[in-house]
């Protein structure tokens, strides 16, 4: 027991000493532990680690000669001992033992992983390279191309790289998402870059040489990295024709990715082939949904009548059913916010509790049934429904949604005590997004009550917050344009800046919007909107006013001066696409 705990404390000691940098304490006991535990290659390797920080290479080469005489020595001791050389400045010296570690794997393939891994840990690797061939060689059962693929990548080597890494994919020795995980290191968003075109070159080689599935595979999720989605749309097809089983599944992730980045232009594709090809109802169904929501981006009162027709025509085909719900909250959704008539909205989804469902449905359904009240300044009725779901999902993310509407409708109705009660609970909340609105919130109601107890300033702010989320755009601008001229200098002004701002750029006014975030950075410069302000100008600039560098300079100021921003990932991400780094 005592021997025990004697070899513990000077292992421990004999590591901590070697990291601390003090060498000559670690050193005697390595000594020991060399001597008490001649086998444990670990107490060899740092024994001679000491020696060579302390430039006692002698030392070294004595130990590790008499080491590789022993009959159970490692020949990675080889590699010590040419590695001992190369500090000294002697390669030809050094040259002889890495040769004769290589040699060793000759008379055991098996060597071959920790010969190789030796020679990558000093950077040796050319050496590593044959160690690991050679391995192969002798045993084709072994398969060393991840560690080929990352030496060639330190290399530059990429072509090879690429080979190595879909060789791994091909044989199945490990998971694609592993390797496509290392891939994506070297690649970008630019189809013209250089490593781009060498991995669709060789992905076409391979489609040539061995021809599969697995190739359109690989080609369409360079095409999605690409964002070039029409081209990985013509990979899904011909992944979809070789297919037996029918599923859609990867084209309905392919769709998905297209609405997220706005090219409706390619959407608009995917989904009609998924409407044309789908034999499982609820898929075809999305898809409908999918593409009447891009309808609905760009819509005239009579396109309205058209698309309402289209939804009259899907509750004809599916019905009112369990299984078909979101249709229902779709068209609900359509007949409140677009169409403007809330009432049968209500009806339809007060009906729609009545079906049997599960509670997350149950809570999908009451959440849209609540912003439908609230639309039509139901607060009350709305606040049941949001309260029945934050209770029935309290540690779910859904539950914290449900919360934050009732916040958010609380403050729209002027109670903005109980609000602020929800907010604060939220600001811990587990998704991001719901705690950063719940903190902006919070401190809109906190500084404007403080400053002003009748509270005048912050119920027009919540009055034209109500007005924009019932899309009455123009009312709620006039209703800040009121604020921002009766109570400037107040602390309510520049919410009502970053507000309007938001919706002036909705109605496409950049020009206007761009002012209002100009006037926040410049006069509220240190306020807990300026970062939003700075976002939204890099958002501007960059996509709707042509100048990237006015841009690249806003997402530089969050990355600078706001580290704990909502925004500073994504404002990264932007300023270095902006600068042409190869993003992941």
């Amino acid at each position: 027991m005592f021997l025990t705990f004697s070899y513990a404390q000077e292992d421990f000691l004999a590591k901590q000493y070697f990291n601390d940098g003090d060498y000559e304490k670690a050193v005697v006991f390595y000594e020991k532990l060399v001597e008490k535990n001649p086998r444990r290659t670990d107490y060899s390797e740092g024994l001679v680690a000491c020696y060579q920080q302390l430039e006692r290479y002698g030392d070294a080469e004595d130990f590790l000669l008499k080491k590789i005489e022993d009959s159970y020595a490692f020949p990675t001791f080889f590699i010590e001992l040419g590695y001992n050389h190369t500090l000294q400045n002697q390669p030809e010296k050094a040259a002889v033992y890495y040769e004769k570690a290589i040699q060793k794997i000759d008379e055991n393939p098996n060597f071959g992983y920790s010969i190789g891994y030796r020679f990558q840990k000093y950077a040796l690797l050319d050496e590593a390279k044959r160690a690991y061939m050679r391995a192969m060689e002798l045993k084709p059962d072994l398969n060393y191309d991840f560690q080929l693929a990352r030496i060639y990548g330190e290399q530059g080597d990429i072509e090879k790289m690429y080979q190595s890494y879909l060789n791994l994919i091909w044989e199945g020795r490990t998971s694609r998402s592993n390797v496509l995980r290392n891939m994506d290191d070297f690649i970008s968003e630019d189809a013209a870059n250089e490593n781009n075109v060498l991995l669709r070159k060789v992905l076409l080689k391979n489609a040539q040489k061995n021809p599969d599935i697995l190739w359109n595979e690989l080609l369409s999720w360079l095409f999605v990295q690409q964002k070039q989605y029409g081209n990985a749309f013509a990979q899904e097809k011909a992944i979809f024709k070789r297919r037996d089983d029918g599923s859609l599944d990867r084209m309905e992730n392919l769709g998905q990715l297209a609405l997220e980045d706005r090219d409706f232009d390619n959407a608009v594709p995917v989904f009609e082939f998924i409407v044309d090809n789908a034999y499982e109802p609820r898929t075809k169904l999305n898809a409908q949904l999918h593409l009447i929501d891009i309808e609905l981006l760009d819509v005239s009162d009579k396109k309205l009548d058209v698309i309402e027709k289209k939804f009259e025509a899907l509750v004809s085909e599916y019905g009112t059913q369990s299984n078909t719900l979101q249709l229902q909250i779709a068209y609900a959704n359509f007949l409140a916010f677009k169409k403007e008539t809330p009432d049968p909205a209500i009806t339809m989804l007060k009906n729609s509790l009545d079906l049997p469902m599960g509670r997350m449905v149950n809570a999908y359904v009451k959440l849209a049934l609540g912003d439908i009240l609230v639309y039509s300044q139901k607060f009350n009725e709305a606040l049941i429904h949001f309260t029945q779901v934050q209770k029935s999902l309290k540690n779910d993310v859904l539950g914290q949604e449900a919360r934050f509407k009732v916040a958010q409708t609380s403050f729209y109705k002027g109670d903005f005590d109980w609000a602020l009660t929800q907010l604060k609970v939220l600001r811990g909340s587990t998704s991001q997004l719901i705690a950063n609105d719940a903190m902006q919130l919070s401190l809109t109601i906190s500084d404007n009550s403080l400053e002003d107890s009748t509270q005048t300033a912050l119920k027009k702010y919540a009055r034209a917050d109500l007005l924009a989320y019932q899309n009455k755009t123009k009312e709620a601008i006039e209703v800040l344009d009121d604020i921002l001229q009766n109570h400037k200098g107040e602390k309510i002004e520049d919410e009502a800046l970053l507000r309007q701002g938001q919706l002036l750029e909705g109605q496409k006014d950049y020009e206007a919007a761009e002012f209002n975030y100009k006037k926040i950075v410049e006069f509220y410069a240190n306020d807990i909107l300026a970062d939003d302000a700075h976002f939204a100008l890099g958002e501007l600039y960059s996509n709707f006013l042509g100048d990237p560098e006015k841009a690249k300079d806003h997402y530089e100021r969050i990355i600078m001066s706001y580290q704990d921003s909502y925004y500073f990932p994504k404002a990264r991400k932007k300023f270095r696409q902006l600068r042409g780094d190869a993003i992941n």
